[in-house]
């Protein structure tokens, strides 16, 4: 039995490939009550799974496996399908997925040790179970990336011809599962549109990436999009490293050999964030540093108080996109809409919650866990705490929104697009709307309070306030102490990639880099 879970497709795919080995193969996919009622799942993220499983049922059904959906909790699942079909093995990718997920995986091997069953785990990313040391584990995702694809080579063994006859159950709808419609506008779902949308970024759109990514308008089709098909798993790191890498080496347009370079640079963050969540499951829930404990309302967990009704009034605005900063509000509103945000504003969003609001970022995070199609759990709370200044190693980052919005939306069309209110305010004003007099407001037909809210905190003062408590809590010993930790557990290493890789020219960009603990900085070194 091949056990599906987030690695929806036919390509580079190492249990299928196993499988081939088999007698006779079943493939499985579970929807389980305790993703569905987990706090960061959302209507989108179901939909776009069962999507995909509709499109990976006709593709397996071609090679003769019948792919089987039910919903249940896993051991019951296991029970009634190992009565039924007395599989001996079970097949599948290691997962490195929120807290429920570890606890269902150890009940899935406590009960397949009980039955007898042999349960083989395969690596899909360049996450390391079990890691001991970051020493070397730039090197050894290399080794990874560079291994040849898993492909299937012909069909499966003539015992699986009784197999493929099985009856299976029509795949679940979102109202027969209970859910209401998300409305959210998605992008294409399925290995066929993973493969699409990975060969237009290798062959043009990756050409402006570099200049692409930091701007909502840009990124929108300069960036690869495929983070939704990494985090289901219909298109697996190695296809994109390997397909970026062949792409490189084949164009001779010096451009787009450019974009994708600084494309292929970032791939390794990706599993970086992932191994911190493998590492230390906990960082879902309580700070990396343990001298940031209390630090925020919220934090329930290191001791705060939950939030007040201040607290949760600009909680609410935040969701909202009623901020009454146009950049913060339109990038939530787009995010909201349409399940993607470029990385940058992703950043912006949760500093802003973080720092200007002094929110704790388990609250917040779950709220975007929902919002974003691409949720991955070990980039999503490692990112969280990045950016609320938590992880104790990492440089602290705030970003004004009025400057975001200038260096990135300079004629106001996304804030435009995304805030209709602000629609006939004067672009010298669209940054900064409470700065409009009330003429201007008058014949911008919005009253700044009325048509759309005044800003829920004054942004210097906000950001002064967030600096003194941060910089001051990393002064302190307990501070130096869990940084040092931290970066023992979970810093960046570089040793054992190829000779020339991610290699600093500059010895002083090397020191500074020392300094301040070396860590993935996916904005380069402009000012926020």
């Amino acid at each position: 039995m091949v056990w599906l879970k987030r690695d929806l497709r036919i390509d580079d795919h190492a249990p299928l490939l196993a499988a081939q080995g088999f007698d006779t193969t079943v493939a499985l996919f579970v929807i389980e009550p305790e993703w569905l009622q987990s706090p960061e799942c959302d209507a989108s993220h179901v939909e776009t799974c069962l999507t995909c499983l509709a499109e990976l049922r006709v593709a397996l059904a071609q090679r003769g496996v019948p792919l089987l959906v039910r919903t249940g909790s896993i051991l019951r699942v296991f029970q009634t399908l190992k009565a039924d079909y007395a599989f001996t093995h079970v097949l599948s990718h290691e997962e490195t997925g929120p807290g429920w997920t570890y606890t269902r995986d150890q009940q899935a091997g406590q009960w397949c040790m009980g039955q007898g069953v042999n349960w083989l785990e395969f690596s899909q990313t360049g996450v390391v179970r079990r890691l001991r040391s970051r020493q070397g584990w730039a090197g050894s995702w290399q080794a990874r990336m560079d291994t040849p694809l898993r492909l299937l080579q012909g069909g499966f063994n003539a015992g699986q011809t009784q197999t493929a006859q099985l009856a299976v159950d029509d795949i679940p709808t979102l109202a027969s599962l209970g859910l209401a419609p998300h409305r959210k506008n998605l992008q294409a779902a399925g290995e066929r549109a993973a493969c699409q949308t990975l060969k237009s970024f290798l062959q043009s759109r990756g050409r402006d990436y570099c200049k692409a990514l930091s701007s909502p308008l840009t990124a929108e089709s300069g960036c690869s999009r495929l983070s939704p098909h990494l985090a289901f798993g219909t298109l697996s790191m190695r296809v994109v490293h390997q397909a970026t890498e062949a792409s490189m080496a084949r164009t001779n347009d010096p451009s787009l050999a450019y974009g994708l370079k600084g494309f292929s640079s970032r791939l390794r963050w990706h599993c970086h964030f992932m191994q911190k969540l493998e590492s230390e499951p906990a960082i879902e829930f309580h700070n990396f540093s343990r001298a940031c404990d209390g630090l925020r309302p919220g934090d329930v967990q290191g001791g705060a108080a939950p939030f007040g009704d201040a607290d949760e009034a600009r909680f609410q605005s935040w969701c909202e996109g009623r901020t009454g900063y146009p950049m913060v509000d339109a990038c939530m509103r787009s995010l909201v809409a349409t399940g993607w945000l470029n990385f940058r504003m992703r950043a912006m969003l949760v500093s802003f919650a973080s720092n200007h609001l002094w929110l704790h970022w388990r609250t917040t995070g779950i709220f975007l866990a929902r919002q974003f199609l691409d949720f991955e759990p070990g980039i999503h709370w490692s990112q969280m705490q990045m950016q609320s200044g938590t992880t104790g190693i990492n440089t602290l980052r705030m970003y004004s929104p009025t400057k975001q919005a200038q260096d990135h939306d300079p004629q106001g069309l996304f804030i435009r697009r995304w805030v209709p209110e602000l629609a006939r305010v004067p672009l010298p004003y669209l940054a900064t709307p409470w700065t409009m007099d009330i003429a201007v407001q008058r014949t911008a037909g919005c009253f700044i309070g009325h048509d759309y809210p005044a800003p829920v905190v004054d942004d210097k003062t906000a950001m002064k306030a967030a600096k003194d408590r941060l910089y001051g809590l990393r002064s302190s010993a307990e501070a130096h102490l869990q940084a040092r930790q931290v970066l023992v557990r979970h810093g960046s290493r570089k040793s054992g990639l190829p000779p020339g890789a991610n290699r600093r020219t500059s010895q002083n960009t090397k020191k500074t880099e020392t300094a301040r603990f070396v860590q993935g900085d996916l904005f380069g070194q402009d000012s926020e």
